[in-house]
């Protein structure tokens, strides 16, 4: 727990074990295949709303925060409870540690 703690401060600060910074545009393919692994898109997709939001909502929603890349890293990589259709599950999570796997996703997720 406290490796994930570290890791989501650092993609926080922008800071990842490839270097990729912020600025960087992410890896699109890298980002769907993610998604695609960890089943993301069975609950969400880029623009339209399924059981989950869509990431262009997302990303929306957290345009001017500047919490933005520690929140969404925090909530791809620990299960958190949702509610769907009147009933709570937990929320999966990325199937990788990869810290610039992590930071590519929700840096793409944030330019949606």
């Amino acid at each position: 727990m406290k490796a994930l703690t570290l890791i989501t401060l650092l993609l926080g600060a922008g800071l990842t074990s490839g270097g990729a910074m912020a600025t960087d545009a992410p890896d699109d393919a890298a980002a769907m295949a993610l998604l695609k692994q960890s089943k993301c898109l069975t609950c969400h997709s880029v623009d339209k709303k399924k059981d989950g939001p869509s990431y262009t909502s997302v990303a929306e929603k957290y345009r001017d925060n500047p919490e933005a890349v520690a929140k969404l890293t925090d909530w791809v990589s620990t299960s958190h409870p949702v509610e769907i259709d009147g009933e709570e599950e937990d929320h999966g999570v990325v199937k990788t540690r990869d810290a610039a796997k992590i930071d590519n996703l929700v840096h793409w997720i944030l330019t949606r």
